[in-house]
């Protein structure tokens, strides 16, 4: 669940898509999505996925010669579908004005699964 702050972080100042290009180390990415998931962040969760298959690829081979994740997107034609992305996740990451819905989502988990947050 940790890893889900990384997210969170990407979500205030940049971008889901942004995300993968400074978090996208196979098991951190990994772990995002389990984190997601364990707090039951579905829907969020699923948006990653998503954008996780349309970024990964893209960023795998990229030299300091491509450019931003933004530039890479827009060569890719794929623009458009990243920012519909980072919309919909945007949405789904606040949970009111000033709330992020992952932080909320923590305080329910913990709430709910002390001896998970806490030990026995």
């Amino acid at each position: 669940m940790a890893a889900t702050h990384w997210l969170d972080v990407s979500l205030a100042i940049d971008s889901m898509t942004w995300h993968f290009g400074n978090f996208g180390e196979p098991r951190l990415i990994a772990e995002t999505e389990a984190g997601l998931r364990e707090l039951g962040l579905h829907e969020l969760a699923a948006c990653f996925a998503e954008a996780r298959e349309l970024m990964v690829p893209l960023l795998a081979h990229r030299t300091a010669a491509d450019g931003d994740s933004d530039e890479i997107l827009e060569r890719a034609g794929l623009a458009l579908r990243a920012e519909e992305l980072n919309v919909k996740a945007c949405g789904l990451g606040r949970a009111g004005p000033g709330k992020s819905a992952i932080y909320e989502a923590w305080i329910q988990y913990a709430r709910q699964h002390p001896e998970r947050v806490f030990g026995p």
